[in-house]
Formats: C-alpha cells, structure tokens, sequence
C-alpha cells in the first residue's frame, strides 16, 4: 500500500501541463506533415495528371536518318527506324506494322513482313500481307481488320489476327472506291463484292464490272455489267434493275433511278415504270421526291412524277433539308425553297449545310465564315472556323482576334466545358498564350506567340520567336521551341515528334 501511495505523491509533486505549449507542438507536427504531404503532391504531379486523362493506346509511323520506325503515344521507339519503305499500320490502335523490303522498283515485286508491339514478326504463314488502301475527296483509310495476302500469285484475305476470310483463290482484290467495307473480288476475268465487316461473298464473282449506285455508300447496291450492258443488285447481290441498259447513272432516291437506253435518259421506278423520259441532261441527286436535274448547263429540280418545281435556271443547286436548296445564281451563293423564291440572298462565294451539326457555314469574300441556323438566322459573323468536332459536337472559331468555342445550340462554353477528357487548357491575355488546369489554376504562364489545345494523348504545340515546341501533360517543356513548322497545314506532336508536312502520309519526324 505505501509502494502505491508513495508513487501517487511523486506524481502529484510534478508541475502542471503547460496546455499552450502542447497546442503549439500539435500545431508545428501538422503543419510540418502538410508540408510533406506537398512536397510528395509536387513530385507525383504527372502522375495525378496523367490519372486524370484516358489516353488511347496508339501507334505512329516516324521518318528519320532516312529510314522508317513506329513509335507509341509516348514517343516510345516500337520499331527501330531501319526500314527503308514507309512501314504501315492500318489501324493506330492496333499492334500491327507492316514493314515492306526487297522492292525490285523494275519488276514491282517486294515482301513484307507483319511486326507486333515487341518487334516480333506475326502471321508469318502468309506472304506479302498488304491493307487494303481506299480514299474519298482526298480522305484516305485503310479497312478495318481485313488484309490482303498472295500466294502462288493469287491473293486472299484475312483479318488481323491471322483468320483466313478468304482463300488465295483471286487473281485481284481492292477496295470499292470511295466505299467502306466493299472490298471487289476478281476470278477468271469476273468481279464480285465481299462484305468485309461480314467476312461474306455478298456479290459472287459474275461480272465484268461493278461500281457502287452512290458515291458513298453501297447501301443501295451496286451497278454491274455484263455483256457490255448494266443493271443493278442490292447489297445482297439480288438482282434489282436486269443489265438491259447502256449506262445507269450513280444516283438514287426514293426507288428511283437514272438509266440509259438505246433511246435516251429516263427516269424509272423499281418496277421500270417510267417517270420522265428525256427533258434533261443528267440526274445530281434525288432526295425523296424531289429531283436535282441538269439541263442545259443549268439546274433545277422535278417532283416524282417528274413535274418541274423549280425550273432549270441555276448554275448549282445543292439540297439541303425539307425543300430548301443551296443555290448559285451569276457566280455567287444563297438559298431558295422548293416553290424557287429566295430565302436567303446571294452573297457568299460558297454555302455548305452541315447535317450532323443542322446549321450552314457560309463563306465570305474576306476569307472570314457566317454561321447560319436552320431557320436562317445568322447567329455568328465573320468568324473563321478552327474546329467542327462531331463526336463531342461543338465548333472552335477565331472571332475578335480570340478563340472561342460554342456547342451546336451557339451556346458559349469555356474549353474546360467542352474538352472533357482534358488537363490542361488554353488561355490567352494581351496577345501571349498560357494554359490553365481545370480548376482555372495558372500551370503555364503567357509566354507563348501562339499554341494548339491539348491533343489527345496530352501533348500542348507552342510557338515561340516563331518557332514550334512541346509541353508535356503537366506542363513541363518536352521540346524547347526550335522547330520551323510555317510550311505545315496542321502542327501536332507526340513527345518531341512533329507531324510531317503532307499530313496525307500520317508520319511524324524530328
């Protein structure tokens, strides 16, 4: 008992807590360990940034020390530049490089060979593997996972992960032109359609020729020949108009189509009814019932009984939607309606209704676009458009010396409304460009004579004393600007590459 009370009195003897000093130590622990919670934030800075932006996985074909490579979004090296032909990846997302060697430039003749992500040579039991190339108004593209292979001298297809679609059994095969996923097929002097997306023979190889019933698409089948005359199948090779005419024109609408005979242009139905015979020249476009014709040198349209609604008096006439017309009358562009009174004068040099986004972009002779509704109202003048993005639907323009961005109701909306998957984003102030953070935080100072949007693999493009640079996604200099990229269409980065000048080639260099 006196061991424990004795103990008690030793306790009771000491002084009292000095409460002041113990807040003043919690205070010092706290601000000492918010201090290194800082410094830690300072270091993982990327890190967070980079959390915060999907960046796809991608593949990019560079030129230097004249050779070819591939590299990744990164700038990573895949493929060394060692090859001497332009190595070809037909989809960026996609692992898949196809390097071409031994090229005899007098015969023709070459191989290939197919790398993957780790330099390693794939589908090696195919010969001479090759995409298959297509184009449209100078947009080319490759099909999607489909490849063409030889063998013996004939050729087959298979898909990218070495699937055989098609056996060598062809003595050609190429891309439709202008047409998705309608890849033609030649055995014995014959032609047919495959269906890449399908994989199936949807035309079979019984033709001299085929080309598609539209420019676009081959939604409404095909124009064939046989025999020296032609008809048309559906997409499903079923016979829709028999090969008894001269020629059939690429145009068609509402059952309608423009065929030839040994008498002349008419105009007739699924069942062959004729609708107009003669009266015009050729047949632009048809758009339910109404009927772009051309005569003359002049345009105008019909109904579909083939009865006149605007007389053939216009040097273009473009449809645009529910009876309007883009018209251009003595060299200059306005609309007019479908009873041909003018709904909008004749002023522009050139007129374009966008459907996705329902409004038309109408040039100016100054070089500068007006942004007209639907309803015709000019709701933005004098801009110049930098930017229609159909995805994510909104429109970057240069108005008042200053970059602006608006969706597709005209709405205004801040670069951080509309770039979602962004981290950093543009500002400008007395004429220097900077960048900020989501949160309207200041990350890049307004240093720059001009610069580009965050890309979407989070590399910023800034010009300096005229010349070009790279931040990376935190802002940090990537490439100092040093580069002369005046002569360039269009300035892009991955890392410290650059896009080459003819952005047609999609290859990046230094």
């Amino acid at each position: 008992m006196n061991r424990v009370r004795g103990r008690g009195r030793r306790f009771d003897n000491e002084p009292k807590l000095n409460l002041k000093k113990v807040f003043a130590t919690i205070v010092a622990i706290i601000v000492i360990i918010m201090v290194i919670v800082s410094i830690i934030n300072l270091f993982n800075k990327d890190e967070k940034i980079d959390s915060e932006m999907i960046i796809p996985k991608s593949y990019f074909t560079i030129f230097e020390s004249g050779k070819y490579g591939v590299i990744d979004e990164t700038g990573k090296i895949i493929v060394n530049s060692i090859y001497d032909e332009m190595i070809i990846i037909p989809d960026h997302e996609k692992p898949l490089f196809i390097c071409t060697y031994d090229v005899d430039v007098i015969t023709g003749e070459y191989k290939t060979k197919v790398l993957n992500e780790k330099s390693q040579e794939i589908l090696t039991k195919y010969n001479n593997v090759m995409p298959l190339e297509n184009s449209r108004n100078n947009e080319v593209w490759y099909e999607d996972n489909i490849l063409k292979f030889e063998k013996n001298g004939k050729y087959g297809l298979i898909d990218f992960s070495g699937k055989e679609i098609l056996p060598a059994e062809y003595s050609n095969i190429y891309s439709l032109s202008g047409i998705q996923k309608s890849i033609v097929i030649e055995k014995d002097g014959l032609k047919g359609i495959v269906n890449s997306a399908l994989g199936d023979i949807v035309v079979p190889c019984e033709y001299t020729e085929i080309v598609s019933l539209e420019k676009t698409t081959a939604d409404n089948g095909y124009i064939v020949t046989t025999d020296g005359r032609v008809g048309i199948v559906s997409g499903t090779g079923k016979e829709i108009i028999p090969c008894n005419y001269q020629e059939i024109m690429s145009v068609t609408g509402n059952g309608m189509y423009v065929v030839k005979d040994d008498l002349g242009l008419k105009i007739i139905d699924k069942s062959l009814n004729i609708i107009k015979d003669g009266g015009f020249d050729s047949v632009e476009e048809i758009n339910g019932e109404y009927i772009t014709y051309s005569l003359g040198g002049k345009q105008g349209v019909l109904n579909g009984l083939g009865g006149e609604l605007i007389p053939a008096q216009y040097e273009e006439l473009k449809y645009a939607y529910e009876g309007y017309y883009i018209a251009k009358n003595n060299g200059l562009y306005g609309i007019v309606k479908i009873d041909n009174t003018v709904a909008l004068d004749y002023k522009y040099t050139s007129i374009s209704f966008i459907k996705e986004a329902n409004f038309f972009t109408a040039e100016n002779s100054n070089y500068t676009t007006d942004i007209i509704s639907r309803n015709l109202e000019v709701k933005l003048s004098n801009v110049i458009i930098s930017e229609l993005n159909m995805d994510l639907l909104y429109m970057r323009v240069r108005e008042n010396g200053k970059y602006t961005y608006y969706n597709f109701n005209f709405e205004e909306k801040k670069n951080t409304e509309i770039l979602k998957n962004k981290t950093l984003f543009l500002v400008s102030k007395d004429g220097k460009y900077g960048y900020v953070n989501k949160n309207g935080d200041l990350v890049v100072n307004y240093i720059y004579d001009d610069a580009k949007e965050q890309n979407k693999f989070g590399y910023c493009a800034v010009k300096q004393d005229g010349k070009w640079g790279v931040l990376g996604k935190n802002g940090a200099v990537i490439l100092k600007p040093s580069v002369d990229l005046d002569n360039h269409l269009y300035v892009d980065f991955i890392s410290s590459w650059y896009l080459f000048d003819d952005i047609n080639l999609d290859l990046y260099v230094k």
